[in-house]
């Protein structure tokens, strides 16, 4: 099986929509997605990510399945340092890394600053709605990897897009391949209508584990001519 997870277009967080840069790199991203063979098209119920959707849907004539659950990361932690509510993530070095909870891919909601909203609540129901979308497709969760449940059908290749948020979508990983959300909250960045492929592998058959195949891949914009966007990164994204 494969899951290919999409970050909505360059936002207008203010509208819940896309710029129209977004609505460039929607286009472009559209004419790759539109080539490749799915299954199920699953999308956020935000405005963004089902903009983002839109060009795509409309070019291969489909609709996608809503998950409340891909919504973007709903809690928000009260920031002393910005007088602010603000996503949990985006916390300064200085400050995260010294406390080993956050590193903890059990126990990274209990750190300091994630006490202070319901974090776990909101995280648990990400990761129940990504193992019950599982189990429609025959994978349930065993611990820190997935059983399948029909091992003995005949193999055929499955792929999903998911059209979602940078949050959400690496909290998923997180649970998928077993680290803290914390961990890649800070040390990954992912486009907008950038790519992220995870795909089942079984050492033993009927006995899965999800990989990171690709990670943020934003060829289509390369290739159309449309810079990269820097939104929620601090830095020049890389342009070459």
């Amino acid at each position: 099986m494969r899951m290919i997870f999409i970050r909505h277009g360059d936002p207008d967080y203010e509208k819940d929509s896309l710029t129209e840069k977004g609505w460039r790199e929607a286009e472009l991203l559209s004419k790759r997605v539109s080539k490749w063979e799915i299954e199920e098209i699953c999308c956020s119920p935000l405005g963004r990510a089902k903009a983002t959707a839109s060009c795509t849907l409309e070019k291969l004539g489909r609709d996608a399945h809503i998950y409340e659950w891909l919504e973007e990361f709903p809690v928000k932690i009260f920031r002393e340092d910005l007088g602010r509510m603000k996503v949990p993530w985006d916390l300064k070095p200085s400050y995260w890394t010294k406390e080993a909870t956050y590193y903890d891919k059990d126990r990274w909601t209990e750190a300091t600053l994630m006490k202070t909203a319901p974090i776990g609540k909101a995280y648990q129901t990400i990761c129940d709605g990504i193992d019950q979308f599982l189990m429609k497709y025959g994978y349930e969760r065993h611990g820190g990897y997935y059983l399948r449940t029909n091992p003995d059908e005949e193999d055929r290749e499955k792929t999903v897009v998911f059209f979602c948020h940078l949050g959400v979508m690496l909290a998923i990983i997180g649970h998928l391949i077993g680290a803290s959300p914390a961990v890649l909250w800070h040390g990954f960045f992912v486009a907008p209508t950038s790519v992220t492929v995870l795909a089942s592998e079984e050492m033993n058959r009927g006995e899965a584990y999800f990989r990171c195949q690709v990670l943020g891949d934003t060829r289509h914009l390369y290739e159309g001519g449309e810079p990269v966007s820097q939104s929620g990164y601090f830095t020049t994204p890389f342009q070459g």
